[in-house]
This record gives structure tokens, sequence and C-alpha cells, in this order.
């Protein structure tokens, strides 16, 4: 989960992107394995052009070519790479061009639906085509005819990919080498939002036609059971409700379910797109009216509006007998629908705490 953000002020600081970082190992390791000198620091050109200067951790000439390493700075972003040490080992071949390999920490890709081809290791388009021109430029600076195999790798990396949705996904082994401007911003949640696209588009590769878009992991554990899903088809969405369903109104299915938390989704209901805490607060008073539009007593109401919680208020209605868990969902539901195709069926699911189903608006055929 990520963490709220800072109470001091001051700007965040900026980080580099694990492609940036194996591109400046790969340029240290390729002067070495030409004979030059690597140098204390390596200029790696941005794909919107502009430099950034990296120090190496290490550099070495080893018998089939070099090996350098270069340690991943996040800058303020909570970043699960932040810190790691990304290395690549270059050696010379004949052939002209630069073949990738998986090194340790580094996956490989067994399905369908990603940028890379299934078979390759999990370093994505732009960091491939960074490292490609950085090494052609080292080649001509060095009058080398040649080509070169590089092998990418982040220690500890197959722990590390743990932490993220690499598995899901099909990358097996290790993290994949990411970036497409070079700069990591903080709490951006642009690898997140790239990572459910990526999801999603797995998903329609493999023939999946029906998914659960889940904030948590006591809402996915519920759409597994209820729906019979398997990991393929559940997607990890946090906060994102709406940039998911925006993605998918693009990218069509045959049935989305929202599953999620009942505090989350009264926020969804209420027109928030983004339900992270630093972009809205649940709103009691709403929960007490839709209540009372149930039936609620106004004693009642004023209770809820009381409430420390909205699973507070929600167990103050279950205890009276009121729908508030079904009347939220609906009320999520109509957002949803306004955001994706007609012919896209559609549920949704609210769970408290302990992941019990505490409501439902179910479109689509079991």
């Amino acid at each position: 989960m990520r963490p709220e953000s800072r109470e001091s002020a001051g700007a965040l600081r900026t980080g580099l992107s694990t492609g940036v970082c194996a591109t400046a190992a790969a340029v240290a390791a390729a002067r070495l394995a030409l004979g030059q000198a690597a140098g204390a620091a390596t200029g790696v050109v941005l794909p919107r052009g502009q430099t950034v200067e990296l120090t190496l951790n290490d550099a070495t000439a080893i018998a089939d070519g070099a090996l350098a390493g270069v340690i991943k700075d996040g800058g303020d972003d909570p970043d699960a790479t932040h810190g790691a040490r990304v290395w690549a080992h270059v050696r010379l071949r004949a052939a002209v061009g630069v073949v990738f390999h998986a090194g340790d920490g580094v996956g490989t890709v067994t399905r369908s639906g990603l940028p890379v081809p299934v078979g390759e290791p999990a370093i994505n388009p732009v960091p491939r085509r960074m490292i490609t021109d950085h090494l052609l430029e080292c080649a001509t600076g060095a009058d080398y005819a040649g080509g070169f195999d590089v092998t990418v790798g982040v220690d500890d990396g197959e722990r590390i990919a743990q932490r993220t949705m690499n598995g899901r996904l099909g990358i097996q082994g290790g993290l994949s080498i990411l970036g497409t401007t070079g700069i990591v911003r903080p709490f951006s949640c642009a690898a997140y939002i790239a990572s459910i696209h990526q999801s999603v588009d797995v998903a329609r590769a493999n023939g999946i036609e029906h998914v659960a878009c889940c904030t948590g992991g006591s809402s996915e554990a519920l759409a597994r059971e209820r729906y019979g899903l398997d990991d393929m088809a559940l997607i990890e969405m946090g906060d994102l409700i709406g940039g998911v369903l925006k993605y998918i109104r693009h990218h069509p299915l045959s049935r989305v379910t929202l599953a999620g938390g009942f505090g989350k989704l009264s926020k969804f209901a209420a027109g928030h797109a983004d339900t992270h805490s630093r972009k809205c607060s649940i709103d009691l008073d709403g929960l007490a009216d839709e209540a009372g539009a149930l039936g609620a007593a106004a004693e009642l109401q004023a209770r809820m509006r009381a409430c420390n919680t909205s699973i507070e208020a929600l167990a103050l209605c279950r205890e009276t007998g009121i729908p508030l868990g079904d009347r939220i969902c609906a009320r999520a539901f109509d957002q949803a629908r306004r955001r994706l195709p007609d012919d896209i069926a559609l549920d949704v699911c609210a769970v408290d705490r302990g992941g019990r189903l505490v409501g439902t608006a179910e479109q689509g055929v079991t």
C-alpha cells in the first residue's frame, strides 16, 4: 500500500527508472569490454532529450566481457526497487545489434498481452531502445563493427518482485526493467497505472472475458470465490476505480465486476474516481442521507453522522435491517455504468474489513 503524503513542507525529489540504471550500467560495461575506461559516472540521454549522470557502484572487466552496476535511486517515490543494484553484463559478439538476456533478478515474459514477446527478458521497449542507442554510440566511438550481448539483472530482484504484480502478469523469475520517460515522479502512480493496464491487456490477450477489478486482498478473495475467477482475471486497481474503467472502456471485455471495500466504494458512489484518502474523505453525512432514503429513523441517521468510519455506519444499518450496502453498490453501479459501454455486463460487490459480502448490485449472469 502506498504511504500517505508527507506532513512536512518541501519539494519531493524525483528519481530515475530501472531502465535508466540498466542503460548506465550497460554503457560502463560496454566501454570496459571495448578496452576503454568506464569512469566514475555515466551520462545517459533520456527519451525526451535530457541528460542525467549516474554514479557507478562498480565496474569490472571479466574474462568474457565486463560487468557494471548502479544503485537505483527512486527519489522520494515509495518504489520497491529503490536502493537495489541494477547491473549489466556486456559481451562482444560478431553480429551487429544488441541481444538482451535476463540475468538474476530480472523476469522472463511467459504470457501474451505484454509489450515484450513471450520468452523474452522483461526489459520494456523504451529501456531496450535506450540501451541499444547508447551501445551503438559506444561502438561508433570505439570504431567497433560488431554487436553486444547484454544481460541485465537486479540484485535480490526475485524477492523484490514478490511485492509487485509481475507474477500475476506472467513475468516469472524477477522484476521488469521499466521506464518511458526515465524519470520517476513521487506519488505519480504512473507505474501502478501501467501495471493495471497491463493486467487488462494480459487478460484480453489470453481470452478472458470476465475480470474482477478489486481494491484489495479481501475483495479479491471474495471475487475469486463468488465468480470462480483465476488470478489472471483479477485486476488489482487499488484506489484507481475511475482509471481502470476508463481503460476498459477503450479495451473492452464482456463482463466487469467491481469488488471493493465498502468505504472505497462509497467514495466512488459519491463520484470520486480516485478514492485515496489524499483525494477524498468518507462522507458520513451522505451515507446517513442514503440510509434515510431507505427508511432509517432520524435517530439512526444522527448516530451514523457521529461515526468515525464508514464501516461503523454500515454496522448500525445492518443491525436495524437497513440495506445500506446494496444501496451504495447500486450508486457505484450507476457511476460505473456511465463510464462503460452498455454491452459490457457489470457487477458491483462490497466487502467489510473481514472480507464478508455486505452489498451487491449485479447485472452479469453468473
